[in-house]
């Protein structure tokens, strides 16, 4: 029983760890990756290599050891909004997002030519046909006021 209990407290844990939210500085630079795979190449196919990346990120390179702040991966779902799109193009192609921030470009790019963070990109890059990774600078954040609260 006792051994259960341990073991439910840590699928609990790397439930929070995985899937909990993150809260941003304001000036946090975001860095956003699409990555494009190959054909035949499914997320599943990839799954691992994203995980083991973003694990050397996060524990190497997390907060004060090398100024990343936080991260994110997203699938394209196939929405392209009517209201917020200026082409008409209604298509695109199946992508993932790997959105990750940054106390600065400086600290992504040090992690980023770290020698095991660039076998585990290695490894997720054999199964891609294109990344790309832009930088951004914050310009504003926030969040609707609790309790439904006015000016």
């Amino acid at each position: 029983m006792k051994e259960r209990h341990w073991q439910y407290i840590h699928i609990v844990q790397m439930e929070e760890i995985m899937f909990g939210p993150i809260t941003l500085p304001f000036g946090a630079k975001m860095l956003f990756n699409t990555v494009h795979l190959k054909p035949g190449v499914s997320f599943e196919d990839i799954e691992m290599a994203v995980g083991e990346m973003c694990m050397v990120v996060k524990e190497i390179y997390g907060g004060d050891k090398g100024g990343f702040l936080g991260g994110q991966v997203f699938k394209f779902s196939g929405f392209l909004s009517d209201q917020g799109s200026l082409t008409k193009s209604k298509t695109d192609d199946a992508h993932y997002a790997i959105v990750t921030y940054w106390n600065s470009f400086e600290a992504h790019e040090r992690s980023h030519a770290d020698r095991l963070f660039m076998e585990k990109f290695s490894a997720l890059a054999q199964m891609c046909s294109d990344t790309k990774e832009l930088g951004y600078d914050m310009l504003w954040q926030g969040a609707p006021r609790e309790n439904g609260a006015s000016l």
